[in-house]
């Protein structure tokens, strides 16, 4: 009797696809970590947001305007009187909402004589859409926000100036590719590249897996957006005049260093048109701030004691509407918002304004 022969081609076909398979099925995987923790919608938690009314003397007009799809975007111009000089477009970070919890970084620079336009990007806070999309879609919204105050005849024709803190550092770097006009850019944590944010906020999680993620990543993220996912930071360094400010703390935890200040260091340092401010242990959140204000940690000690003290277990899911409503009341009756809105290290901030001054001379 004689042996059956082995088929190769038949054989060489199921590997084939299982190995499609298994490579379809990681890629929806990654796919599907990427939206449960970027694609999504991100509103401030009303008990922390800052207003106008915390900073005395700061106007603000608010404004509508349109993003790629058509969604309406929320801006807001912020001013002290007539007498600016100049125009801080500024990019929120991602996970916290809009830009409210950047309203202390607008007040400094109107009240140092700059417009402020501040606006929220897609599905956070006041703006449209329910989900976000990705990454790129900063870069989107920044552009469109950027082209909205050049056109808007209530808002003087002058200078404009970018400033940026993790998500919103990415941003206002990569959008110089379509807005080379621009005067300056203060970019804060930020990174080179769309994938970057996925990849150094997903390592102490994933490990060494997440370095397996980030093509999938990268390949999703260029169907989704095009030219706006695979356009860098260092793209739009390239294709313009404008002053570049690198600031980035190497112990930061959520965007690594690795990924934006040292590698613009590596390209740029001989460049005179970037300045790097390299600090090592103001973290990530909290380098914009004095490191000498304790007053949030000391808030948030005292809410653990009030946590302690519940008669109830805030952790189970008969509990939680109840919890979310203590909560919310004890912020507000113990919140101090004077010192929660003043905490800003204006020291830093100085340097920021005179980088500022000394590129649109």
């Amino acid at each position: 009797m004689k042996n059956k022969k082995f088929n190769i081609k038949l054989f060489l076909s199921v590997l084939v696809c299982l190995i499609l398979i298994i490579i379809g099925g990681w890629w929806a995987f990654c796919v599907k970590l990427y939206n449960d923790n970027i694609n999504i919608r991100s509103d401030s938690y009303e008990p922390l947001m800052l207003h106008v009314e915390d900073f005395e003397g700061l106007q603000c007009s608010e404004y509508t305007f349109p993003s790629d799809k058509g969604q309406n975007l929320a801006g807001y111009l912020y001013s002290y009187g007539e007498e600016q000089h100049g125009i801080v477009v500024l990019a929120h970070g991602f996970g916290g909402g809009g830009h409210n919890s950047y309203m202390d970084c607008a007040d400094f620079f109107a009240r140092n004589g700059y417009y402020v336009f501040a606006y929220d990007a897609t599905a956070m806070d006041k703006s449209e859409g329910d989900r976000l999309g990705g990454v790129p879609q900063g870069v989107i919204d920044l552009d469109y926000a950027i082209s909205f105050v050049e056109a808007n005849d209530d808002i003087p024709e002058l200078p404009i100036v970018l400033f940026g803190h993790s998500w919103g550092g990415y941003c206002v770097s990569a959008v110089l590719t379509y807005h080379p006009e621009v005067k300056a850019v203060i970019e804060c944590c930020g990174f080179d590249r769309s994938s970057d944010m996925f990849e150094s906020a997903g390592k102490d999680q994933a490990g060494s897996i997440i370095y397996a993620m980030t093509p999938f990543i990268r390949i999703h993220e260029m169907i989704k957006f095009g030219k706006y996912a695979t356009n860098t930071a260092m793209d739009g360094f390239d294709v313009t005049d404008a002053k570049v400010m690198i600031v980035h703390s190497a112990d930061d935890d959520v965007i690594g260093i690795e990924y934006g200040c040292d590698k613009y260091y590596e390209k740029y340092k001989d460049d005179s048109r970037f300045t790097f401010m390299r600090f090592e242990n103001r973290g990530h959140n909290d380098i914009l701030y004095d490191q000498t204000n304790t007053y949030f940690d000391e808030f948030s000690a005292e809410f653990d004691k009030w946590l302690e003290m519940l008669d109830y277990d805030y952790k189970a899911e008969d509990n939680k509407l109840k919890f979310k409503e203590d909560k919310a009341k004890y912020i507000n009756e113990n919140l101090d918002r004077e010192k929660l809105s003043h905490r800003l290290d204006e020291n830093l901030f100085g340097q920021f304004l005179d980088f500022y001054e000394h590129a649109i001379i």
